[in-house]
């Protein structure tokens, strides 16, 4: 059985960004990457769609005024330190989210706001890896590359976090989850990789190209 699971979806602060326009002329100067229309929903809801049935609860960590994502179904969650100091904050955040409003729950699992395509067995697979390796820790991968944004978290870890982040000058989630041992769970990248994240106008439309493909079928 799968241990319960609050899902963080990393939405960042007002750094993330996209500069240019897409094949259409649309402005994408200036709009929070997350917001981005894929279809006829923007990137956080197919994020949240393909996360929320794998999670007993979401919430979204970003930064800045909450107002601008709208009306969500869901808490939206600021750092929980200063500094604005990346994705290790989310994470920190919604580690410390859960022991506050669901303290029963000992898991996190953590996905960028920009990767469309999260796969539906992503918190099982990464539980069963974690079980039969003995590390505390789970991360994703695929070709050959680890997204450690994707990963799974002990809620006992938090105090550790935190004080890393504050005291220390050590901000990457690879140097966190080496520190303290991880399983590498793999997914294949045919037909498509399911953690294609976007950063640029070009990805942004081999997403566009990637969901009509899934709708077709």
């Amino acid at each position: 059985m799968i241990p319960p699971t609050v899902g963080v979806i990393l939405a960042g602060g007002l750094s993330r960004r996209m500069v240019g326009q897409d094949m259409g002329g649309q402005d994408m100067g200036g709009q929070d990457k997350v917001l981005l229309a894929l279809g006829d929903r923007t990137l956080l809801d197919h994020v949240a769609q393909r996360l929320a049935p794998q999670c007993e609860s979401l919430v979204v960590n970003a930064n800045g005024d909450p107002r601008r994502l709208g009306a969500l179904p869901f808490p939206v969650v600021a750092d929980s330190v200063p500094g604005h100091l990346g994705p290790l904050a989310g994470i920190l955040t919604a580690l410390e989210w859960t022991q506050a409003h669901r303290p029963g729950i000992a898991w996190v699992v953590s996905v960028p706001g920009d990767t469309p395509f999260v796969p539906s067995d992503l918190v099982r697979r990464l539980h069963e890896a974690r079980g039969r390796s003995g590390h505390p820790l789970a991360c994703a991968s695929s070709g050959g590359q680890v997204h450690f944004a994707v990963g799974l978290w002990p809620i006992s870890l938090r105090h550790d976090l935190r004080e890393m982040l504050l005291t220390s000058d050590g901000r990457s989630i690879r140097d966190w989850a080496r520190r303290h041992g991880y399983a590498e769970v793999s997914w294949p990248v045919g037909p498509r990789d399911p953690f294609f994240n976007i950063n640029t106008p070009d990805e942004w439309m081999a997403a566009k190209v990637f969901l009509q493909r899934e709708q077709t079928r």
